[in-house]
């Protein structure tokens, strides 16, 4: 096997970050606007077939990038710039 290389696929990226990506998206293409309702995160887990926790991922990612914000009780809206 002389000569013959392997190359390491990069690893898929995270459920959570892809779903952080698709709402941000969302956000800068204007489809979501500043004080829209996110979906709740039952919905979301729906929506991409993943667990409560890889939403809360997505949703606290979006929070420190300061897109998202949280209001309890309430539900998670796109934040004002």
């Amino acid at each position: 096997m002389a000569g013959q290389t392997w190359e390491t696929p990069m690893p898929a990226k995270a459920k959570w970050a892809l779903i952080a990506d698709g709402i941000r998206a969302q956000i800068q293409s204007g489809e979501l606007v500043p004080g829209d309702k996110l979906p709740s995160t039952s919905e979301l887990c729906r929506q991409h077939d993943v667990s409560a926790i890889v939403v809360r991922q997505a949703i606290n990612a979006l929070k420190v990038e300061g897109l998202v914000e949280g209001v309890g009780g309430v539900g998670v809206f796109v934040a004002d710039r």
